[in-house]
């Protein structure tokens, strides 16, 4: 069993033999280093970060121990370029066409035994390192530094399905092999590009002992007293044991707040009272807030405004009458019909192609419009950004000294960040930092139906509709979105509880539940990661829930 790797490279070293005979279509970057050039074929693994030239065989891993804290990475060392790899697969197509039905295959096995095997999707690594690089060096979890990469994300699917429940504590053998592949009618794979081994003694499930464990001492904030409500303090400690021992990973902060005082607030990672938290799209949510003030104060007609009031849709492209008709509402809902879908990687409209171009509402409203798909929710960045800029163009006074006067001022809120747009607008489609007990005043604020401190901060009637469950969540069972607020029920034993929420990538959260008296402020810088929010339902369910539920 232990030559394993060895009799797979040796099959390698023919295989690359006869891969030979079929000349490159593209010109690579070739072997860049004396260490490459010694070990083709071959995949490493690190516990750290180091560039391809900085690397000695001595930063090479024989043995490994997986905590729930510590960093792994691979180094995969060719002879070729994927693309050319891919080439012997399919000699009559050309890169560009390789490059779109083709990428790595990856396989992990745990104890000689396949666990996980994944062709991995167009777009990562990018066209131009397929064309070109002779090796790999990506992190698989990067506790520091780590970004949901395409590598990492390739890690969490493999602990998903299946090497979570393999990897008990103890002494485990990991092997990792990497082919091309391409799809026609079928999948078909080439031979071995890299394979390597590691042995690994895992302790990933540490004993948590609550007995020295403490909690923090809750002191009044600025619009909160101190609850003296009872609660399961063992169970808050188990769940701090948990993030303090890396179990649930970049958390930053728990906040819950019951029958509107302070019972519970915990900081992790360096974060404290004071940290300003970056929670991504739970900023969304305050652009239906302000667009709810605007339209009380009469800047706004109502949500049922069209486009057409706010610009000139003839001087962008893609000009279509369902643009002009698209309604305020369509877009607190995403529901508008733009071509924009953010969870789909090859939407013209996606986030991710706004970002670079200097004027995102341009960007939005050149999209093309689709009547097929208008009614329909889909997950659209842009269409809140326009939100942002409408509130900005029709407000006198400008959207940042608006927020500050009829919506921060009121809540006591004086230390908080925007980021902006390349018009220098305040971004509403994410990123508006805080601290903690300040996301939890918002999210108070609209438990108490848009009062605070008796003044009628948001009409009860915007809150109302806010809180309605205005769309199904496309691919989600029993989940609504509302006015740029999330909906769904998490289950306790057998029970299930309603909130409606904020949301944002790493795992941020400002929950408002229906039924109970709680509102509760998960911050997280998990960005990018798969397991972020999946952690945070755990968290919730089998933590702060049964802690605060149980002495209702």
């Amino acid at each position: 069993m232990k030559h394993s790797c060895i009799l797979l490279c040796l099959f390698l070293c023919t295989s690359l033999s006869l891969f030979a005979q079929i000349p490159d279509i593209v010109e690579t970057e070739g072997i860049k280093t004396e260490l490459q050039k010694n070990n083709v074929g071959k995949i490493f693994f690190t516990d750290r970060r180091i560039s391809n030239e900085a690397l000695l065989h001595t930063d090479f891993l024989q043995t490994y121990t997986l905590t729930n804290k510590s960093d792994l990475f691979f180094v995969a060392f060719f002879d070729n370029s994927l693309t050319n790899y891919k080439h012997s697969l399919s000699p009559d197509l050309s890169a560009d066409s390789l490059y779109k039905i083709g990428n790595y295959q990856f396989t992990l096995f745990i104890d000689d035994k396949e666990i996980y095997r994944s062709n991995l999707l167009q777009g990562a690594p990018q066209v131009e390192n397929q064309h070109i690089a002779t090796s790999l060096n990506r992190p698989f979890i990067d506790n520091i530094n780590g970004q949901g990469t395409w590598s990492e994300s390739f890690w969490n699917r493999f602990l998903y399905n299946g090497g979570d429940s393999v990897l008990t504590d103890g002494s485990h053998r990991l092997r990792m092999e990497i082919r091309p592949y391409i799809m026609l009618d079928t999948i078909k794979t080439g031979g071995l590009m890299a394979c390597g081994e590691l042995t690994i003694q895992v302790l990933r499930h540490p004993e948590v002992d609550i007995s020295k464990i403490r909690l923090n001492n809750v002191v009044p904030y600025n619009g909160f007293a101190v609850s003296k409500a009872l609660f399961d303090s063992n169970k808050i400690k188990e769940l701090k044991g948990s993030i303090d021992e890396g179990i649930f990973k970049k958390i930053n902060s728990v906040i819950v707040v019951k029958n509107g005082e302070l019972l519970i607030e915990e900081y992790f990672n360096g974060t404290n009272r004071n940290t300003l938290h970056d929670p991504r799209s739970v900023g969304k949510s305050f652009a239906s807030t302000l667009m709810g003030i605007a339209i009380a104060d009469g800047y706004i007609k109502s949500e049922n405004q069209q486009l057409r009031d706010f610009y000139n849709l003839s001087l962008f492209e893609h000009y279509n009458a369902g643009k002009e008709n698209t309604s305020i509402q369509e877009l607190l809902t995403m529901s508008s019909g733009f071509d924009g879908n953010d969870e789909d990687g090859n939407s013209s409209g996606n986030e991710d192609n706004m970002y670079p171009t200097t004027d995102w509402v341009k960007f939005a409203l050149d999209l093309s419009f689709q009547d097929s798909i208008k009614g329909q929710w889909q997950y659209f960045t842009a269409g809140v950004v326009v939100l942002g800029d409408i509130l900005n163009k029709t407000i006198k006074s400008g959207l940042k000294k608006y927020a500050d006067e009829k919506l921060f001022k009121p809540l006591g809120i004086a230390d908080y960040q925007w980021q902006y747009t390349p018009q220098q607008v305040p971004n509403t489609a994410g990123g508006l930092q805080m601290n903690a007990l300040d996301f939890a005043k918002y999210g108070q604020l609209y438990k108490n139906e848009g009062i605070w401190n008796g003044k009628q901060i948001i009409s009860i009637e915007w809150v109302n509709k806010t809180f309605t469950k205005q769309k199904q969540i496309t691919g989600r069972n029993n989940e609504y979105y509302g006015y740029l607020f999330w909906n769904k029920s998490f289950q306790v034993d057998e029970q299930l509880y309603e909130a409606f929420y904020c949301a944002g990538n790493g795992g941020n959260y400002i929950l408002v539940f229906k039924d109970q008296p709680l509102v509760i402020v998960i911050t997280a810088s998990a960005y990018g990661q798969s397991y972020a929010h999946q952690q945070i339902t755990k968290i919730l369910s089998d933590y702060i829930l049964p802690a605060v539920l149980l002495h209702q």
